[in-house]
């Protein structure tokens, strides 16, 4: 979704699928890739949670206001306890991923 609006176009967008682990970059295993969303900023910091989310978000034009309204501290936390428990309730009906 996030990948055909526009602005998109501006980001690096890695397919785990596919990729070589190098693409990931330092810090980054496939594993924990695969475990929930990653950003990494242009000066190398690396985001997870819902602290990517709204990174990501505000990157976009569609989406920036998003972003910039859930950015302070307290909304983060407050969205990554909601990822956490998306998560685990994602394991439920996803399957595991074979090699």
């Amino acid at each position: 979704m996030y990948r055909r609006g526009p602005g998109a176009e501006q980001l690096g967008w890695v397919d785990l699928s596919r990729c070589e682990t190098a693409d990931l970059g330092p810090g980054l295993s496939r594993e924990a890739a695969l475990g929930r969303l990653h950003l990494r900023l242009a000066d190398g910091r690396l985001l997870s949670g819902a602290a990517a989310f709204t990174a990501l978000w505000t990157l976009l034009p569609r989406w920036a206001w998003l972003g910039r309204l859930l950015a302070p501290a307290p909304v983060q936390s407050v969205l990554e306890a909601g990822y956490r428990a998306f998560l685990r309730l994602r394991r439920l009906w996803r399957r595991p991923v074979e090699s």
